[in-house]
């Protein structure tokens, strides 16, 4: 066994886990980063080229998170010397009377967020070769932009490497001992810190059965779908295409969303919102299709300049909380055991501020922002003890 005690071990190398370790490193914390796969790997939450990044949000909180995580990001493409965010703008389509749209607006306004609000009949000509469906509005959050999502998660690992702080990849954790220095045991080594963050994303409760605490969350597979465009740019990040939301298409349907052709040129990125239940080390045998045939129809209805059938489909996985809010908190027993888990799909753009979070708990810090929507008791009846 390592004699070496470290300040703090992460458990997971995603954007969350490799954001907590850098600021944690970046506090000259000695700080050890597991990952169970070989880095970069596909198998998880935060691979892929791109997310959208925005602060078109109904809930007052994740606003307030949004304006300090771009800060973030802009300090993180100076530190990395590489561009990490790129603004295009994102445009909300949704019900204009509904209660989400209403309430999105509302939000926008309250917050003096940079909003273009578009009338029906000059919305064309902002936005060619999109169908706006009858009944709804449409705003464009002029912030809102392009995550470039693999150079962030590599560009945040180098400097939490930079800060002395050391990674350990093909590690897979099969036991945690809780104590004033947790222990924990890989395949290849057995590891001590004063405190540990648990950033597994769809492995948390897996790990989390080792701490006794199970919490409600559902793991999904995400088909994320590109399809062609019929004249290749005309969706393109070089036309000033934007990011798009398309608020509950349907009754009791999710969010569709959409980013400009950018990585794969000539391919649009269009997907949907949620999957179907999977085991995230079986993720490949869920092979339902539901979500693709939604957006066949949404794609044929309002997106016209493109091939109604996905050129390329990949996968993605989201871990998903009953309210869709993250879990930040410590564990109920054991203080000095932290969990960030249930991104819930949208938890990406958060990363820088998230890794902050995680780091003030890890530390004994009073977190900067109210993380009552994120604490675990919320779950009272859901979060069970598994020992």
């Amino acid at each position: 066994m390592s004699s070496e005690v470290f300040d703090c071990i992460v458990i997971g190398a995603g954007i969350q886990g490799s954001c907590t370790a850098y600021h944690l490193a970046k506090n000259k914390q000695k700080t050890l980063l597991l990952e169970q796969f070989v880095l970069p790997h596909s198998r998880g939450s935060s691979h892929g080229q791109t997310r959208v990044i925005r602060k078109t949000y109904e809930e007052d909180f994740y606003i307030q998170m949004m304006h300090e995580s771009y800060e973030l990001w802009a300090q993180l493409e100076r530190e990395a010397g590489v561009e990490l965010y790129r603004r295009t703008g994102l445009l909300v389509m949704g019900p204009e009377n509904g209660k989400g749209f209403s309430r999105l607006k509302a939000t926008m306004q309250r917050h003096k967020i940079p909003t273009v609000f578009l009338e029906k009949q000059e919305f064309s000509q902002h936005i060619p070769n999109v169908n706006l469906a009858d009944g709804n509005g449409a705003l464009i959050d002029t912030t809102a932009g392009v995550l470039y999502a693999d150079r962030a998660l590599r560009a945040v690992q180098r400097l939490f490497q930079s800060f002395g702080g050391v990674i350990k990849d093909g590690e897979k954790v099969i036991d945690i001992r809780p104590g004033a220095e947790v222990t924990v045991t890989t395949g290849s080594g057995v590891y001590s810190g004063r405190s540990l963050v648990i950033t597994a994303g769809p492995w948390a409760n897996t790990l989390l059965t080792h701490t006794g605490l199970q919490l409600p969350l559902k793991v999904v597979k995400i088909n994320v779908c590109y399809w062609k465009e019929k004249i290749p740019g005309t969706y393109s990040v070089g036309q000033s295409f934007p990011c798009f939301i398309e608020m509950e298409p349907k009754e009791g349907e999710y969010d569709i969303y959409g980013l400009p052709s950018n990585e794969y040129p000539g391919l649009m990125k269009v997907c949907y919102h949620m999957g179907s239940e999977t085991e995230p080390d079986e993720r490949d045998k869920q092979t339902d299709r539901g979500d693709i045939d939604i957006l066949v129809r949404y794609v044929t209805r309002c997106l016209p300049g493109l091939v109604p059938v996905p050129a390329v489909v990949e996968s993605c996985m989201y871990t998903v909380t009953p309210d869709h809010n993250f879990v930040l908190d410590s564990h109920p027993t054991y203080g000095n055991i932290i969990i960030g888990a249930g991104f819930s799909g949208h938890g990406f753009k958060f990363g820088p501020i998230i890794g902050k979070l995680l780091s003030q708990l890890a530390l004994g810090q009073v977190p900067s922002y109210d993380l009552s929507p994120f604490r675990i008791q919320r779950f009272q009846s859901h979060a069970r003890s598994s020992l």
